[in-house]
């Protein structure tokens, strides 16, 4: 059984909606972020990554940084630039990519299913990220970037949806710089608002698509704030955290791809007759391999692409996370043939989202790297089938695309 909550949205007045909305905060390094809040006062970016508003010698995680987030949030509601709702509200949000929609339900979920294992998780967290955003939510008292989760699919929840849609106007309805269409509905009406309720207690589980440190950290705060309160009811905000819920079928999973800084003291030769134990190797020369099937990978160093596959045997195809691409690929090249140590935290690995395509690895490996992987996309049935055997996936094993904006709804805590 799922629980979703209607909240009270602090969101953007309509006419101001497409100057707030931001990426998320970690899509950013600190000099993209930086670039990217430049002249626009009405950012989000600049309450996710406050330190884009203070001196560029300001360390990340100095107190000043999360007392300057709370501020910069407080001066969008002096500015008449957000406002909160004075019901609780679900919200639609739909995103419209090359094309190809997907609608999501802006809704909060519980810290209670989180801790429980009702909301599925697919990878480990790193405790510095979740420290970072803990302090965040709490200096700002409000869960300034939603949660992406999916769902299997219910035909009753994607008509009680699709009906509110069609017979009301979107409050929120821009094209972002990406060429992305964002439309949000606001769902009101009680006995819809019960409906969807309801139907979701009927969804046996929710599943963490993107945001686990997001996610982890709300939770964190949640039991924090519980400890400070310990006559807590239950109904209080900050048992609940931001959520945005979309159908399984909607959704499109990238290739996540990696970009290695050298080739562990070998010469290519020497490389490529490694590989040649597990994968059979074909050289493409200069067009660039997008992989045509599982098992497959394309590999690019000295100016050549190669088209790897797989070779049978090499890897159990009945174990879930063993037969991933990114574990093919991890367990038998990077790790013993490349040396890379921990593939989180290893500084010789670098991981380029499928959006910005393989010019892009091109370009890392002939500057800054040595050889990049194109990866075929890990799908939302693995994610899914990983997470129900409460298994983990390899770091960076999946890419969503388009992203959820930042600052079109916020959920306060109090």
């Amino acid at each position: 059984m799922s629980t979703i909550k209607p909240f009270k949205a602090v969101r953007p007045f309509p006419e101001k909606a497409a100057d707030v909305a931001a990426l998320p905060y970690d899509v950013y390094n600190r000099a993209e972020a930086n670039a990217a809040v430049r002249g626009k006062l009405d950012s989000f970016l600049r309450v996710d990554r406050p330190e884009t508003t203070l001196d560029d010698r300001m360390k990340m995680d100095d107190p000043l940084v999360y007392e300057t987030a709370r501020k910069n949030l407080e001066k969008l509601f002096y500015r008449n630039v957000i406002t909160q709702d004075t019901q609780d509200c679900f919200y639609i949000y739909e995103l419209v990519m090359d094309g190809r929609s997907q609608v999501g339900l802006v809704v909060c979920t519980s810290i209670d299913e989180y801790v429980d294992n009702t909301i599925k998780k697919h990878e480990l967290t790193r405790a510095d990220k979740e420290e970072d955003r803990i302090k965040h939510v709490d200096a700002t008292n409000a869960n300034t970037g939603p949660i992406f989760l999916t769902y299997r699919g219910q035909v009753p929840i994607n008509t009680l949806v699709d009906t509110w849609r069609e017979a009301h106007t979107p409050v929120y309805d821009f094209v972002s710089e990406e060429g992305i269409t964002h439309r949000a509905w606001v769902v009101d009406d009680e006995a819809v608002i019960s409906g969807l309720v309801e139907n979701f207690k009927g969804v046996k589980n929710l599943y963490i698509a993107d945001g686990h440190h997001r996610s982890a950290s709300a939770v964190k705060v949640g039991l924090m704030r519980r400890e400070a309160n310990p006559d807590y009811t239950g109904k209080e905000e900050f048992n609940y955290f931001l959520s945005v819920l979309f159908p399984d079928e909607q959704l499109q999973i990238m290739d996540y791809n990696r970009v290695v800084k050298d080739l562990n003291g070998l010469r290519v030769e020497e490389f490529l007759e490694k590989l040649s134990e597990k994968f059979d190797i074909e050289e493409k020369g200069s067009e660039p391999v997008k992989p045509p099937q599982k098992g497959s990978f394309g590999l690019y160093v000295e100016g050549k692409w190669y088209l790897l596959t797989v070779k049978e045997g090499v890897y159990d195809p009945d174990n879930l996370v063993e037969s991933l691409d990114v574990a093919i690929l991890q367990d038998n090249v990077l790790i013993p043939i490349l040396g890379i140590g921990d593939i989180r935290t290893d500084k010789r690995i670098d991981f380029v989202g499928g959006i910005r395509g393989l010019k892009e690895l091109e370009r890392r490996a002939n500057e800054d790297m040595a050889l990049a992987f194109s990866m075929y996309p890990t799908s939302i049935e693995e994610l899914m089938n990983i997470a129900d055997a409460d298994l983990l996936m390899p770091p960076k094993s999946t890419w969503f695309e388009p992203k959820l904006r930042s600052g079109l709804f916020i959920h306060k805590l109090r």
